[in-house]
């Protein structure tokens, strides 16, 4: 059973109310010693003083056990491991004892350094002459919602089991069956609509008409994802949209954006059933390929699928996901992990994502190693999206998973490496504010990098003099 601590929550509570640790002892009808084990989470708590604090404080348990210490150890581990810090870094128990001990400050610290990536953010749009914007994206902002949730929504997975209920779809089924649950159940009817018909759109939802257009240029998979998807937005609107509140989105079109999301986490949990999936991952050795195939779905579909297989008890390997482009900018991120490559990089030239729109549809894999000596195998392959026009060919994105290096005996893809021998490449987050001044790679002097300029010496670039 997953032990529940709540430090932080019970401090604050106790504060709140003026109350002195003997107080709220007697109040609960516990020691004042046990009071201090349980704020200072030495001591998880129980069920019978959780139902406690409610009939004394009035407190509900659900919000006051709500573990979110993991999230913010995750965060300032992030942070801590910027260049920023590398001469005072914090260690693993002073990150710590500054969450049980100062969770306020930890907050006021993770939201200044939020708004210094914002700025600094601006300030390279603004060097780019694009217009910068206030506050984070929405993708940002949804980012930040899965992250808190690390990457897995269990009210979902719950429904996603429960969707086809006792009946089994055979998968080449699996199209007709939605088309007649739409039909039956919702009266919505789907339509397969010719590409000049959609222009510039793979699917449509025509709410007054009760119709979904889906566009030809979608192969089969993801004609069927793209259902899936549709039937969680109508019939899990209640569900998605109490995830979609209690996430809190103060960012203007956050909220659509991560209804959209949520969305195709049902489908993906729908269409790749977690124990099934996991077990299937697990045998195969995250043959992602395999994967796609076996469940009926995309490559992308299915690594995204295993960055969600957080469930206590039963957990995958923590993967992070990166989707990018052929001009080196990531367009999705997911994160199971507290890697702060995941959370901020792949700008990096070094990393062979970049390399794999060379050889696309083959794995390449990789070590890598970040500034601060932590280490993770990555792989990466190409993707291909739908085209439907002669000028739009070649539309192809590249997406990157990545584990500690500790996972890689669980990984087939890792199975090739001598680890005593193999090459580990050095990588960054970016140029900008990669401390590694020899990389003859570099593409920008880092504003981190005090070294002066010697002008008599040229060296693997411009920058490195």
């Amino acid at each position: 059973m997953q032990k529940t601590f709540i430090g932080p929550h019970l401090r604050r509570l106790r504060l709140e109310r003026s109350e002195t640790q003997a107080a709220m002892a007697r109040a609960l009808g516990i020691s004042a010693s046990y009071v201090n084990l349980l704020e200072n989470n030495e001591r998880s708590v129980s069920v019978a003083i959780l139902l406690r604090l409610f009939d004394v404080y009035g407190v509900d348990w659900r919000d006051i056990a709500e573990e979110d210490s993991t999230s913010q150890l995750a965060d300032l581990r992030a942070v801590s491991g910027d260049p920023l810090f590398t001469e005072n870094r914090p260690e693993i128990a002073q990150i710590r004892a500054a969450i049980v001990h100062a969770p306020a400050v930890v907050q006021a610290f993770l939201t200044l350094y939020r708004a210094y990536q914002s700025a600094s953010d601006q300030l390279l749009s603004l060097s780019q002459n694009e217009t910068a914007t206030a506050g984070p994206s929405p993708e940002a902002a949804v980012h930040d919602v899965f992250r808190r949730n690390r990457n897995h929504f269990p009210a979902l997975e719950t429904a996603a089991e429960s969707f086809w209920g006792s009946t089994a779809i055979p998968r080449d089924d699996i199209y007709a069956a939605l088309k007649q649950r739409l039909r039956q159940k919702l009266g919505v009817t789907v339509r397969l609509a010719r590409v000049e018909d959609l222009p510039g759109a793979l699917r449509q939802y025509d709410e007054a008409g009760r119709e979904i257009l889906l566009s030809e240029a979608l192969d089969h998979p993801n004609r069927i994802f793209q259902l899936v998807h549709m039937v969680g937005l109508l019939e899990q609107r209640q569900l998605i949209d109490s995830l979609v509140q209690r996430a809190n989105i103060a960012v203007a079109h956050g909220t659509a954006r991560l209804r959209v999301e949520l969305a195709n986490y049902f489908a993906a949990a729908v269409l790749m059933p977690y124990t099934a999936y996991l077990a299937e991952a697990r045998r195969t050795k995250y043959d992602f390929d395999h994967l796609a195939t076996r469940f009926g779905v995309s490559f992308e579909q299915a690594c995204h699928r295993a960055t969600t297989l957080q469930r206590e008890g039963a957990m995958g390997v923590p993967f992070f996901f990166l989707r990018i482009d052929k001009g080196g900018n990531v367009s999705k991120r997911f994160n199971a992990t507290d890697f702060h490559l995941a959370e901020y990089g792949g700008a990096c030239p070094r990393l062979d994502v970049h390399t794999s729109f060379r050889t696309p549809g083959r794995i390449m894999s990789q070590f890598v190693e970040m500034p601060d000596r932590s280490q993770f195998f990555v792989f990466s392959r190409t993707v291909d999206r739908p085209t439907w026009q002669r000028h739009a060919q070649d539309n192809r994105l590249a997406v990157a998973m990545g584990c500690a290096v500790q996972h890689t005996p669980e990984i087939g893809y890792a199975e090739y490496f001598n680890m005593a021998h193999t090459t580990i490449t050095e990588v960054g987050i970016n140029c900008r504010i990669c401390p590694r001044a020899n990389c003859d790679q570099r593409a920008h002097h880092a504003a981190i990098l005090t070294r002066p300029v010697d002008e008599h010496r040229r060296g693997a670039t411009r920058y490195d003099g």
